[in-house]
């Protein structure tokens, strides 16, 4: 395909392609051929290339590895009918990228090689974009602090990498979740907006202690009062009370701006659903499912996409939410994204791009 930029291409020598097992994908575990590298020096970004996935090498020292400066994000890619490669909402991903870059004292990452670096990758990798419905090829660009250097200040030197990894459905059955009221993910003026490795670093104990109670993921509240609903461990999160469509503003810097999230208010304000971008507290939710007027739960996220809620703990207390058929709007809206994603149905909002 035609790009702007000139850079080599380096193919693989050995594919892992015929030995991958599409119908049986553990998410995140396998990697396709090929990755898109960037090195950041001198000011400017340099030695942009596509090689073969191997291991990096990295020095004992490495900024990263101590200080922890790294940002990620996380996109797909589907395939229609025709066989296009279809990439949803890459725009999005790479503001975000910059928005995190920022906060971090990272450089920002021009629009032309992030989206060249990404439309030559799957091109090349075409052939790893699964075609099962409900399967897609996940996107993992990431940036990372090069710096070998133990001091705490910016790194000077930075490494951008995107790879991709053909995945499934992240939940194959509804959650269950349990209200965080002891450890915080995120407070004000802190990183939670960020999507840095710190954030999920701070958030694996207390997600290990819900996990081994049985729940899958906890609902984060706010850091000063533990008593206002954020957002999930992988996921903003949703919910429909007495028909209304309730989730938390990210104005606040401590929740991150999803753009599923973001897809969803936006299907939602098509369908003129009633929908408030505040916090939920704590008390109303738990006043909701005792007096039956939580419709539904549901986390919105790249991994996840629509992760329907089937029971959350509040103070030890399981409460469990009606089950939700095809006219609810959490499957009405998954049903949609699901369409526009596979080019089944029009994209009236330009949120897809086809390679």
């Amino acid at each position: 395909m035609k790009t702007a930029l000139d850079f080599p291409v380096t193919k693989t020598q050995n594919s892992k392609l015929a030995t991958t097992d599409f119908s049986n994908l553990v998410f995140g575990k396998t990697i396709s051929d090929h990755m898109f590298v960037a090195d950041y020096k001198n000011g400017e970004w340099t030695d942009l290339r596509i090689e073969p996935y191997a291991p990096l090498s990295l020095n004992p020292a490495n900024a990263t590895l101590h200080y922890g400066q790294s940002i990620f994000e996380g996109m797909k890619a589907y395939k229609n009918e025709e066989d296009e490669v279809i990439v949803f909402r890459g725009d999005a991903n790479w503001k975000r990228l910059n928005e995190s870059a920022e906060r971090m004292c990272m450089p920002q990452i021009p629009q032309e090689i992030f989206m060249d670096g990404l439309m030559t990758l799957l091109d090349l990798d075409r052939d790893w974009v699964p075609t099962a419905k409900g399967s897609s090829l996940y996107v993992r660009p990431y940036m990372f602090a090069t710096d070998d250097y133990i001091g705490v200040k910016p790194s000077e030197t930075f490494k951008f990498i995107i790879f991709t990894c053909p995945v499934g459905n992240y939940y194959s059955k509804p959650v269950s979740v349990k209200v965080e009221t002891k450890y915080t993910r995120a407070v004000a003026g802190g990183t939670g907006a960020a999507k840095t490795a710190g954030n999920y670093a701070a958030s694996l104990y207390p997600a290990l202690q819900a996990q081994k109670a049985g729940y899958d993921q906890l609902l984060w509240t706010d850091g000063k009062s533990h008593t206002l609903i954020e957002e999930s461990g992988t996921m903003n999160v949703m919910f429909k009370i007495d028909g209304k469509l309730i989730t938390a503003p990210t104005n606040t810097g401590t929740i991150l701006k999803g753009i599923t999230r973001d897809s969803v208010i936006q299907l939602a304000k098509d369908w003129d659903e009633p929908l408030e971008e505040r916090f939920l507290a704590v008390s109303e939710l738990e006043t909701a499912l005792k007096s039956g007027t939580l419709e539904e739960a549901f986390g919105t996220g790249t991994a996840a996409t629509i992760a329907h809620i089937e029971r959350i703990n509040i103070n030890g207390t399981d409460y469990i939410l009606p089950e939700k058929d095809a006219d609810s709007f959490s499957y009405r809206v998954l049903s949609e994204l699901d369409g526009i994603k596979y080019g089944e149905i029009e994209d009236t909002h330009n949120w897809v791009v086809k390679i």
